[in-house]
């Protein structure tokens, strides 16, 4: 879909009629819609009156948001998912912020930070007038041990995940401190900190404005265990904590039923009050529902909209938010599994696949082929890394030059989800298993869904020979994604390569400039060399609002706190004193 630049949405900005679909946006190409149920009330908490159900008619202060999935923990440090996020950060915050124009970090809980040691100390200043919303106080004391508590996380809490945020930035737990960046946090100070680092990390302040680097509350952590998965929810480990976190953002959980998050303003808040006093979240997984259940008044908003949606919505007037594109789409391969460790067969894999057919009609038009995996926004040149360009001819003699043998490759993907990176994935499955079909392989459909922990099951070992799957950038730097996907040895490609490892090591450590964006150039053609994926696209995702909301912030990271939010039809609350 072709959004013309002058009704583009900008964090902070008015969305109000500017960002209205016309029924004009005729470039929109229409699909065979997927089977969609609608969407059901959601369930209303204890604590919810009788008319906390949502309606046509929300309540003026209420904000009901459609997603795509249940989130998976509510503990930040032990999520990776979207979902879980999109709820975590309106109700924890951490030391940085992201600013909603540039994306760059600003001040959040540390009011200023000085860089020392050559990068391997900083040196943070917190805000004197937050609470926790247990009522404990937010101090350096609290900041250390959350560090603390992220560093020393014990195997039985990683379960689960692949990897977490931390290894992604600090490299290693405890467990391996010959390995982590990590070398401890200091308060020096009621109100300032001293974060130590065995080597400098370059994107360091950026990471910090992620959502697994919220502070939580410590005694709430104590108290919840958090570092034990005693419990199970919807199949999925969790502690006691993560299902009531407990932290310094504008919202606090007040329930979290199947289905259906409801969190309510937390009247302690040290920031701006806003308007929106209630959220809801209620799991819609299926993009055509969330866009019925929006035309028809039973949301306020939901997000990754899908080309097939998109007609209706325009017919209907409703407003379309567009992200700047900042996640990638790709077809993984698993060298474990036969064949696929050789480099002929992963050429043939590559030169099958034709991207531009892939992404038309599937994905919302701004989306771009991609040749490496890191988004074009960070800077990183693309020009050594190889394009394998779509050659069917070629394909088909490189198969047969790897020895193929015509057995079964099975072929993971996931059912009933929507992600930034992939709004349609039994679509973009159809279209990647005839591409390769036609070039010679033999494909065997595995369909997972995605509540059943399909992300979890293709990033460990398995009999798997391809699986289709994405990253979304959480921060501004070229390692939330080369080093978040290649920067250990994992599961999920099988993939392992010593040097490429130590290129990503060292590249992290190099100062902001022409050489660090070169050592990430470097590292952008080693990958496209050696293939132990796919690139395939840089998806636009897309937001979808009702008339009612007239601000929302945007942001190509998804920093998006309702607080932030403005109603048309509510008066501003005044911030309390205090």
């Amino acid at each position: 879909m072709n959004i013309p630049a002058a009704c583009r949405n900008r964090p902070g900005r008015s969305v109000h009629g500017g960002i209205r679909i016309v029924a004009a946006l005729a470039s929109v190409v229409l699909l065979a819609s997927c089977t969609a149920r609608d969407v059901p009330a959601p369930h209303p908490s204890p604590t919810a009156s009788a008319t906390a159900e949502v309606t046509a008619t929300p309540e003026a202060s209420t904000f009901t948001f459609g997603t795509a999935a249940d989130p998976r923990t509510l503990d930040p440090a032990l999520a990776n998912d979207t979902e879980s996020y999109r709820v975590t950060q309106q109700v924890l915050q951490g030391l940085v912020g992201v600013d909603p124009l540039t994306s760059e970090p600003t001040a959040l809980l540390a009011e200023s930070w000085e860089e020392k040691d050559d990068g391997r100390t900083y040196a943070f200043t917190l805000r004197e007038d937050v609470v926790f919303q247990d009522g404990e106080p937010f101090d350096a004391e609290a900041v250390c041990a959350n560090f603390d508590r992220w560093y020393t996380l014990p195997a039985g809490a990683r379960s689960g995940t692949a990897s977490l945020p931390f290894k992604d930035v600090f490299r290693a737990f405890s467990d391996q401190p010959e390995v982590s960046l990590y070398s401890g946090c200091t308060a020096t100070g009621k109100y300032s900190v001293d974060l130590k680092l065995t080597s400098r990390i370059t994107g360091l302040i950026s990471a910090l404005a992620a959502p697994a680097f919220a502070i939580s509350s410590p005694a709430a952590l104590e108290a919840g265990a958090a570092d034990e998965l005693s419990e199970s929810r919807e199949g999925v480990e969790i502690s006691r904590y993560g299902q009531a976190p407990v932290g310094t953002g504008p919202f606090e959980l007040a329930s979290w039923q199947p289905g259906t998050v409801e969190l309510s303003f937390f009247d302690g808040y040290w920031g701006e009050r806003g308007e929106i006093d209630r959220v809801v979240f209620t799991t819609i997984p299926s993009p055509d529902s969330r866009a019925r259940a929006l035309t028809a008044g039973r949301i306020d908003g939901y997000d990754f909209v899908s080309v097939d949606s998109a007609v209706d919505l325009a017919r209907n007037g409703l407003q379309f938010l567009q992200r700047d594109p900042y996640s990638v789409l790709y077809l993984g391969l698993n060298e474990d599994f036969p064949g696929v460790d050789n480099v002929l067969f992963r050429e043939a894999v590559a030169h099958a696949i034709d991207k531009d057919s892939l992404i038309d009609g599937r994905f919302l038009n701004g989306t771009k082929p991609a040749r490496q995996f890191i988004p074009e926004k960070l800077g990183v040149s693309g020009e050594r890394v190889e394009d394998y360009g779509y050659d069917l001819d070629l394909a088909k003699d490189l198969l047969t030059r790897s020895g193929y043998d015509g057995r079964p490759l099975p072929f993971y993907y996931p059912r009933n989800v929507s992600r930034a990176y992939l709004p349609s994935p039994e679509k973009a499955y159809a279209e990647l298993s005839r591409q390769l079909t036609e070039a010679g392989f033999t494909i065997k459909p595995v369909p997972v869904e995605w509540s059943d922990g399909y992300a979890a099951t293709v990033q460990q070992s398995g009999d798997r020979a391809f699986h289709l799957l994405g990253w979304s950038g959480s921060y501004d730097d070229p390692d939330n994604f080369v080093g978040a996907l290649f920067g250990s040895y994992s599961d999920e490609f099988g993939y392992d390569d010593p040097q490429l490892v130590s290129k990503i090591n060292r590249a992290r450590g190099l100062p902001d400039g022409e050489d660090r964006s070169d050592a990430y150039a470097d590292i952008s053609a080693q990958i496209a060399a050696r293939i132990p994926a796919v690139p395939l696209a840089f998806p636009i995702s897309a937001l979808a609002m009702s008339a009612r909301v007239s601000t929302y912030p945007v942001s190509p990271v998804m920093n998006e706190v309702f607080n932030r939010i403005d109603l048309a039809d509510v008066e501003p609350r005044p911030t309390p004193s205090g």
